[in-house]
């Protein structure tokens, strides 16, 4: 039986996120599925970005989701849906890279020295090498990077999510970026 507010089902691409935010919010996990399946393609690329690689990415997708579901009744309201989920996304992530420092390291977490040399556009190749750089990045650079530009944060939310001073989450983007461009520079890419 699929749900429904009113006359629309909650399958409808119409109905807004406000809508299956108040739905998941008071138990509907089907709305909650709905709300999560627009939104985690994002999710997803935060937790990559985070994370590195893709396993541990969705390890920290997988939390990230059963994060939200089991708070989404305290969702507040103040910042978007998306927002608050790529939020989540990045505090599994975080939580996944500190989970693995712990682990023993295998040839296979050890970060790749080249990037795919076999594709077929440049635009292909540019973001498998800037997806290639930001793997190379140390973990707080990563992180800070990922957090402000793609999930588009501020300063303040950054230092309060991770718990660093705000000083430290501007060093860290500076540092990366400066980093960033230099491993893009010797890729070939102009930044």
């Amino acid at each position: 039986m699929v749900a429904t507010t009113g006359r629309r089902s909650i399958t409808d691409v119409s109905i807004s996120d406000v809508d299956l935010v108040a739905l998941a919010g008071a138990g509907d996990s089907e709305a909650f599925d709905v709300l999560a399946q627009r939104h985690l393609p994002r999710m997803h690329s935060v937790c990559r970005r985070v994370t590195g690689n893709e396993h541990d990415a969705l390890d920290a997708l997988q939390d990230a989701l059963t994060a939200a579901w089991q708070r989404i009744g305290d969702f507040d309201g103040r910042a978007q849906i998306g927002t608050w989920l790529y939020r989540v996304a990045a505090n599994a992530a975080v939580d996944e890279v500190r989970r693995r420092r712990r682990r023993p390291t295998t040839s296979e977490d050890l970060p790749a020295t080249a990037t795919p040399v076999a594709v077929w556009e440049d635009v292909v190749a540019d973001r498998l090498t800037v997806d290639w750089a930001v793997a190379q990045l140390p973990a707080p650079f990563r992180t800070a990077i990922v957090l402000r530009d793609l999930c588009g944060l501020t300063y303040k939310e950054i230092a309060e999510m991770r718990q660093i001073p705000i000083d430290t989450v501007k060093s860290q983007i500076f540092r990366g970026r400066q980093a960033l461009g230099d491993l893009l520079r010797l890729r070939g890419l102009a930044v």
